[in-house]
Order: structure tokens, then sequence, then C-alpha cells
């Protein structure tokens, strides 16, 4: 059995085209499960989820690490798998997903992103995830798993006590730090392919690279050996990554002292 695990907030516009995608895999439908996960949703998703015929579970507004660790723990399946609700596997993208796991010592798999998008700003955003891509296909194992398409073997997951949900972004980063650390081998399958709908606007575009940056830097405080390589992160996006925490310190410094001014 295999555990396909949605995490969804508010996802009413995307969440049917992920759900449709899922249920026309090329592996036979008793081979998977799949489990949604309503993360405290205030509009119509939970509505939608319930025309499917999949597992639901609902929780309070938690995160997407506390809605995924929820799903794992209702898993049946010996393999979970992890999508978001704005992303639409391809057909293969299950099998893709586990063929690595045909070597045993292999606990993770990465798939990729791919978008149907036509706007400058998507495909700008597209071209930045392939130049990853690229630097991921070098290696033989990576240290880098991030949730928009993932797998795991669930014992290896729950070993590693799943995704640390203090991390609002970035931990399944954290997570595939952690499982690094300690030498399990994870892999990337560029095969394994999500299309996901990718920011259309400059300003949406950089207010999700502030945020990348922010809980990137926090899990960097915890993983410091990871801020000068992994596998995934271009040099030239860690020095942006520097670039934000840096601003951040110069804007707190010219508060301070705009502070000390007015007393």
């Amino acid at each position: 059995m295999i555990s396909v695990i949605v995490p969804a907030y508010n996802a009413a516009d995307t969440i049917s085209d992920c759900l449709e995608a899922l249920l026309n895999q090329t592996v036979p439908r008793s081979d998977y499960e799949i489990i949604v996960v309503d993360d405290g949703s205030s509009d119509s998703t939970r509505n939608i989820i319930d025309r499917y015929n999949v597992k639901v579970l609902s929780q309070p507004n938690g995160g997407p690490g506390s809605a995924r660790n929820l799903g794992v723990h209702h898993a049946q399946g010996e393999l979970v798998l992890f999508t978001d609700a704005d992303c639409a596997p391809t057909p293969a993208w299950i099998t893709e997903m586990i063929r690595p796991f045909c070597e045993p010592d292999v606990v993770a798999v990465k798939g990729a992103y791919r978008t149907r998008q036509r706007s400058l700003v998507a495909r700008f955003i597209q071209l930045e995830f392939e130049e990853r891509y690229r630097l991921l296909s070098r290696e033989r194992y990576v240290d880098f798993v991030d949730s928009h398409a993932a797998a795991y073997r669930k014992t290896d997951f729950l070993a590693a006590g799943g995704f640390d949900i203090h991390f609002r972004i970035s931990e399944d980063v954290d997570l595939a730090y952690r499982l690094s650390a300690h030498g399990h081998k994870m892999v990337f399958n560029p095969e394994a392919i999500v299309n996901h709908r990718h920011p259309e606007t400059l300003r949406a575009y950089f207010r999700a690279k502030l945020q990348r940056a922010y809980w990137r830097t926090r899990s960097y405080r915890q993983h410091p050996e990871k801020m000068l390589k992994d596998s995934y992160t271009p040099q030239a996006l860690k020095g942006q990554i520097g670039l934000v925490f840096l601003l951040g310190l110069i804007l707190l410094v010219w508060l301070l002292f705009q502070d000390k001014r007015l007393e």
C-alpha cells in the first residue's frame, strides 16, 4: 500500500485539479490511498474534497508540516508520498516516485516541478527550478527533498520525528537536512513530475522569496553546515538569502536608532 498525503488550507481554487490528477494515475487505484488533511480552511475546500472518494482528516490550522504529520499517522502505506494542493501530478507520478525505492538503502525521493503557465514571471520561476534540477542531477544522492513531490519510507519518516511543526515554511528542508546528517540516502527523480501554479506577479514572487529566505535562514541556524553548500541551492541564491538576513539586521538597527532619537 502507498499513501499519498495532501495538506489543504483554503485551497478551493486548486484542490479539484490536484485530486483529479491523483485519481488518474498509472498505478492501480487499489494500490494506493489518498489522504487529504483540511488544515482549518475557512473557504469551501472541505466541501470540494467531500465530492471525491478520498480519506479526509481535519485539524485547526497548524501549518503544512503539522497537517502532513497527521496524515502520516493515519496512513496505511509503507511508503508515504506528499504533494501540495496547488499541484497536479502527472499520470506516472506515483510510479516514478516509488521507482527509486527498489534500492533498499534509499529512504526518500524528490520529484520535480513543471508548469503549464505562460506568463513571464511564472516562466522565469520555472527557469530557476531548472537550474536547481541541473545541480541535483549531478549527484547520485541528494540532501534536499521538498514536499511538493516527496516520498519517504514511513518507518524512517517516523524515526526521524517527522516534520518539525515549528517551521511554517521549510519544514521539508529541515527534515531532509536531518536525514542527511544521519547518513540516510535520498535521490532525485526528475521524471516524478507535478504541474504547479507559480506566482504570476512580481509582488507575489518577491513575497514568496522573502518568506522562503526567512525560514531557510532559520533552518541554517539548526544546520549551519548547509550554509556553505547543499545539493539543491545555487550559490547565487545563498547570497540572496544572506542579503535578506543582512537587510533585516540593518532595518532592526535603524528602528532601534529611531526609538532612541525619540527618547
